[in-house]
């Protein structure tokens, strides 16, 4: 994995320390204290750098990348979360469960779930402006989406540098069935509804991702490319949530629809379940 992550301000060995704690606490399943104290609450390049070291060591143990993460792109989640841009992470293939399927108790730390379009590319995105006409382009469809947030850090006590050094707080990922090209919708327009155990909990339109959850993507493959790291074919990108994320507890099922898209479902497991 190629990484260019630009000149980072913190020492190398508090980048190491944080990359440590991070690991530890998804080894452990108890949740860590933030590593703002080790690399600063905004030195991307630091954070970043976190990242690529806890992505090595995934790699490492066998895990197979599948694609990317775009997080804090609604401005809901940024309220939530305290931070003002978006950030991005690696998803990995042991990510990712089906469609109506059940996730066991304890899998992710702290879960909170958030619905929006996951897109997968048929073509790469290094060369060229990597402008939203060439995103569009190079998508072959889109799904309904529902990516599960869990952070590694202890009650959600995150600055940017901290979710960004703990892989954007990813979890894990479900994608719907009903595939649908950007020639038939249109993602800026979609309207979601997002609903826990029959309760609707989260509302939202694909504006609500930066405008455009296209425009998110092509957000993503320059920074990608600037970072050393462009995205390619067959990779999924999840574009960003399109309302307010919610908490989940076990035994919750949540189901997010999404106008031209379907809907997508997924169930958490109790603990005697599992």
């Amino acid at each position: 994995m190629t990484k260019n992550r630009g000149l980072a301000t913190a020492s190398k060995s508090g980048i190491t320390a944080a990359a440590a704690r991070l690991a530890g606490a998804s080894a452990s399943g108890k949740p860590c204290a933030p590593v703002r104290d080790l690399i600063g609450r905004d030195d991307l390049a630091a954070a970043y750098a976190v990242q690529a070291a806890l992505t090595e060591r995934r790699l490492a143990g066998g895990a197979r990348i599948t694609g990317r993460k775009i997080g804090l792109t609604s401005e809901a989640v940024q309220r939530q979360l305290g931070v003002d841009r978006p950030d991005f992470g690696v998803l990995f293939d042991d990510m990712a469960y089906a469609d109506g399927g059940m996730i066991p108790a304890g899998r992710i730390l702290q879960p909170r779930v958030e619905a929006e379009i996951a897109f997968v590319l048929r073509a790469d995105l290094g060369d060229g402006p990597l402008d939203t006409a060439q995103v569009r382009d190079s998508i072959e469809y889109g799904v309904a989406a529902l990516e599960i947030c869990g952070s590694r850090i202890a009650d959600w006590d995150i600055s940017l540098g901290d979710t960004v050094a703990d892989n954007a707080s990813a979890g894990a990922y479900v994608l719907g069935t009903h595939r649908r090209t950007l020639d038939a919708t249109e993602p800026a327009d979609v309207v979601m509804s997002m609903g826990v155990n029959g309760k609707e909990v989260s509302v939202g339109t694909g504006a609500a991702c930066l405008g455009d959850p296209v425009e998110a993507v092509a957000w993503l493959a320059r920074t990608a490319r600037d970072l050393g790291d462009p995205l390619r074919a067959g990779q999924v990108v999840l574009s960003g949530a399109l309302g307010p994320m919610q908490e989940v507890s076990p035994g919750d099922t949540v189901t997010a629809t999404l106008s031209g898209f379907g809907a997508v479902t997924v169930g958490f497991s109790r603990k005697e379940d599992s």
